[in-house]
């Protein structure tokens, strides 16, 4: 049991590097696979319709009810004379493609794209950077939506805004199925919300029941994540896929490359079906009182589809109906999903610790509602986090103030057992025992610490609220790395200074290992965001200030510390 403590105190260290970087990883959605799908959208013309694959027989772009003939007659009328019509609210600019009704762009107004612009942030899209969008339909007997074709819709304005004094603003999408039946697909926002409503309201006025299932579906190309950085090795890679409840888990996620291998077929009442990447994400929530269908397909076109299927619904002969289900297309706000439908709050995902990170993530929103700055909100969930364990690091400094006060009659014993390693050991242990330190007291309170600090690593990684929120002076992202490495380099001084206050390893590579420490992690630390390395530094800093007060006063008393 030669040194004890500082074996397991490098074992402490290299615990928390190894977690950390398997922490970072984890956020890298897999999407290694070459971006065909990308290439081959750059190289079509600006103007090209890529939002639907060509109407031929068997297309997988659509789904399909088993033994039902899906023919429809077209018996669109174009209406107005733009293809696409908006409609917004003071958070959500849509477009809609008459076409089929899908809607082919959001747009979301209290998001930036980027720090240093005032465009809003783009989550769908269908152009040639990205394609990615949001479809509805009907299937079944009385299909709207086939392989042959898709139901053009009319509208009477190109444009429905949500005015001064209004709570909720509506477009209506109106199709002739018959002489006697008028489908009305209906999108409806609301003040302040993300969540869009659709109905399809069906009149009919035939004399044979009209009877379909309500479908929506996400449809994505593999085209990378525009709301992460490419800065290189290090840069932060979040997971982008499908995530979706199921009976057995409310919440599961499957990377676009696993989704031929192991494709989504779930049957249950209620669920939803997403798709997630940093930040933001869109999700389809059919009625939860349903027993709904979800499935994923790849198409031919490699394209990537999730979606739900609702039950078939009649609307009797003379009668009217309809057919109801939600998306929301926004930031992930773990508190406004979570009233959406279950689970679908843990789309943000952190991880095995969301037991730890939830409560942190409360305080950290609680301490901004105090301070009104996320920066000055992180610094406050540090000092109470360091308070909490105030009692347990005190126990570790002292402990390690006692080794450092007796490492000169450790060396003593080295040199004297030198060519014995055994009573080396007996003779290290007779003293540990007589001057009462335990020699493991410095490290346990560090791996006791370990999930909290993975857990707050979480929170600051996945939490939207952080997303372009300013700290002071150069740090105008606490998302971002810093932009002059300030922050890193403190926090490798910091390390640095702690590591004077503890005992020098007895040796001679323990020692060197432990003085490049501060150098290994101040060199990951610079691709780190702003908010987690300022987290570090004030850590770091409490750390320093009561480690130095506990070795003084050991150091004064002259003896160790009971």
């Amino acid at each position: 049991m030669i040194d004890i403590q500082r074996y397991l105190l490098i074992a402490a260290i290299a615990a928390l590097s190894f977690m950390l970087l398997v922490e970072w990883k984890n956020f890298d959605g897999g999407n290694t696979a070459p971006l065909a799908a990308a290439a081959a959208l750059a190289e079509q013309p600006a103007n090209a319709d890529v939002s639907l694959p060509t109407n031929d027989a068997g297309s997988d772009d659509l789904p399909t009810a088993d033994n039902v003939d899906n023919s429809v007659e077209d018996f669109a009328d174009k209406g107005v004379d733009s293809r696409y019509i908006h409609i917004r609210n003071d958070v959500l600019d849509l477009k809609i493609d008459l076409q089929g009704g899908d809607i082919v762009y959001a747009a979301t107004l209290e998001h930036r794209d980027s720090i240093e612009e005032e465009e809003a942030f783009v989550l769908l899209e269908n152009n040639q950077r990205r394609s990615y969008v949001a479809q509805s339909g009907l299937i079944g007997k009385n299909a709207t939506d086939t392989a042959q074709g898709r139901p053009m819709f009319s509208a009477n304005l190109e444009s429905f805004s949500l005015e001064e004094g209004q709570d909720s603003v509506s477009a209506n999408l109106r199709y002739q199925y018959s002489d006697d039946i008028l489908i009305t697909k209906r999108y409806t926002l609301q003040r302040g919300d993300y969540l869009v409503k659709l109905d399809y309201l069906v009149e009919n006025r035939s004399s044979e029941a009209f009877s379909a299932s309500l479908f929506g579906q996400l449809k994505r190309d593999n085209s990378v994540d525009p709301g992460v950085s490419d800065d290189g090795l290090f840069a932060m890679k979040p997971f982008m896929g499908v995530a979706y409840s199921s009976s057995e888990d409310p919440y599961n996620k499957l990377a676009f490359h696993k989704l031929k291998e192991k494709p989504l077929n779930e049957q249950m009442e209620g669920g939803w079906v997403a798709i997630i990447q940093h930040y933001f994400l869109s999700a389809w929530v059919p009625d939860q009182s349903a027993n709904n269908s979800f499935k994923t397909v790849v198409t031919r076109q490699g394209l990537n589809i999730v979606r739900f299927t609702s039950p078939s619904q009649t609307v009797a002969a003379g009668e009217q109906g309809t057919l109801s289900a939600a998306i929301y297309i926004g930031p992930k706000d773990q508190y406004r999903l979570e009233e959406i439908s279950p689970g679908l709050e843990l789309t943000v995902d952190y991880g095995w610790l969301w037991w730890i990170a939830q409560p942190l993530f409360w305080l950290l929103t609680k301490l901004y509602s105090v301070f009104g700055n996320w920066g000055w909100a992180i610094i406050g969930v540090t000092v109470l986090v360091k308070a909490a364990f105030f009692q347990l690091n005190a126990k570790a400094f002292t402990s390690m103030a006692n080794m450092r006060k007796v490492q000169p009659k450790l060396m003593e014993l080295r040199e004297r057992y030198a060519d014995d390693r055994q009573k080396q050991s007996q003779a290290m242990m007779e003293l540990y025992k007589k001057e009462k330190i335990n020699p493991v007291g410095g490290c346990l309170p560090m791996l006791v610490q370990m999930p909290v600090f993975i857990a707050l690593y979480w929170v600051l990684m996945e939490s939207v609220e952080l997303r372009h929120a300013p700290f002071m002076l150069w740090i105008n992202d606490l998302s971002a790395m810093d932009p002059y490495f300030v922050l890193p380099l403190i926090m490798g001084a910091s390390m640095f200074i702690q590591q004077k206050l503890n005992p020098p390893p007895a040796d001679p590579m323990q020692a060197k290992i432990m003085q490049w420490m501060p150098i290994v992690f101040t060199f990951f630390f610079l691709f780190f965001p702003a908010g987690l390395v300022l987290y570090w530094v004030v850590n770091n800093t409490l750390s320093i200030i009561q480690q130095y007060i506990i070795t003084k006063r050991i150091e004064k008393a002259g003896l160790p510390s009971r």
